[in-house]
């Protein structure tokens, strides 16, 4: 009893590799490997580098657009609906030319780091109302699990490493820092602006090494969550091929039905070979549809048994030949017509047949 408990446990334990088949389901209910971190890495780096590439033209369209609202919009004396609808609009147009580029990059760059992770992939699963997920047991769980822990140290790590090296980088240029008090505000504007991009890059490049491990950490953890059972294999193995007591009555089935269909047949034969007792083959041949004869049953031992008597029901001629019996047995199928190297055996013994049905 101990052996079987011991068995049943280590069969149920989750020590294979997933099957093609779990990955492909899983993949169906959204359940991919994926680090958000290597998605918010990416985003944050493209975006940096654009506003450092592309420092130049928001500036100029930010002082446009304030030149533009100081001396067309401030002094007007009078101002109605339709004029605010009209600087309404006006204002959308140019924060759009200012906004919509970084939000353009930062759109691609997480679509691409999604394709980048798990390639192209549209579900709904993931949104379905689920009741497990506002379980409070487990959500307490999932608040106290290793995963909870290493997110925490994650966390912390990311917090330590850009802030080290973004104080680095101020500590680098603390000269400029300090001499921000003694130069003009568009002097002040670019300094800043410099610096943010720089520490932006910087802290991009700290956070993409980090979600590089947090990568290997995810695709550890997704491996470890897919993994199978031997169990499991069983039951996917007779989900996808059929259970195996099925398929054996199943073709239990079939050879009763074709040997019903075989046994049916044997009247319409006109004779019938015999081993004598072990092999028997029922031909029949009809000179205006055939162009040679076919074997309509046949059958060995218990089966061979079966044709004789049903042939004796019916008067069909029985002849013994046993080297001939047993040569068709082995190369003629049920329903073909016979080889020609038979031709002229079985053309002997048809006629010898239909001698003997004239007599009659």
């Amino acid at each position: 009893m101990m052996l079987r408990l011991d068995l049943q446990f280590f069969a149920g334990e989750k020590t294979e590799k997933a099957t093609p088949k779990k990955r492909q389901d899983s993949r169906k209910k959204g359940q991919v490997l994926k680090s958000q971190d290597v998605t918010s890495a990416i985003v944050l780096l493209f975006v940096f580098l654009f506003l450092f590439f592309a420092a130049g033209f928001m500036r100029d369209r930010f002082f446009m657009f304030f030149l533009h609202a100081f001396t067309e919009y401030v002094p007007q004396d009078r101002i109605d609906a339709d004029k605010v609808m009209l600087i309404y609009d006006e204002i959308l147009i140019q924060m759009a030319f200012i906004l919509l580029p970084i939000m353009l990059i930062a759109m691609v760059a997480a679509v691409g780091a999604n394709l980048f992770q798990f390639g192209l992939l549209f579900t709904a699963e993931p949104l379905k109302f689920d009741l497990k997920k506002i379980d409070p047991i487990k959500g307490l769980k999932r608040i106290f699990s290793i995963r909870a822990i290493v997110e925490l140290m994650k966390s912390i790590l990311k917090i330590s490493f850009i802030g080290s090296t973004t104080s680095l980088i101020l500590w680098m240029n603390i000269d400029k820092v300090l001499g921000l008090a003694f130069k003009t505000p568009a002097d002040i504007l670019t300094t800043i602006g410099q610096l943010t991009a720089l520490m932006g890059i910087v802290a991009s490049f700290v956070l993409l090494f980090i979600s590089i491990l947090d990568f290997f950490y995810q695709k550890y953890d997704y491996e470890k969550n897919l993994k199978m059972s031997k169990q499991d294999i069983k039951d996917e193995h007779k989900n996808s091929e059929g259970d195996p007591i099925i398929k054996s009555r199943i073709k239990q089935r079939q050879r009763e039905m074709a040997m019903r269909r075989m046994m049916q047949e044997i009247p319409q034969a006109d004779v019938v070979i015999t081993n004598p007792t072990h092999y028997a083959i029922a031909i029949k041949y009809d000179d205006e549809d055939m162009d040679a004869p076919i074997v309509v049953a046949k059958g060995v031992d218990f089966v061979a048994q079966k044709i004789k008597l049903i042939a004796k029901e019916h008067d069909i001629v029985m002849v013994e030949n046993r080297p001939l019996a047993r040569a068709m047995y082995d190369e003629v199928e049920i329903g073909e017509r016979i080889p020609e190297s038979f031709f002229k055996a079985v053309a002997e013994i048809l006629a010898y047949v239909y001698r003997i049905q004239r007599k009659i």
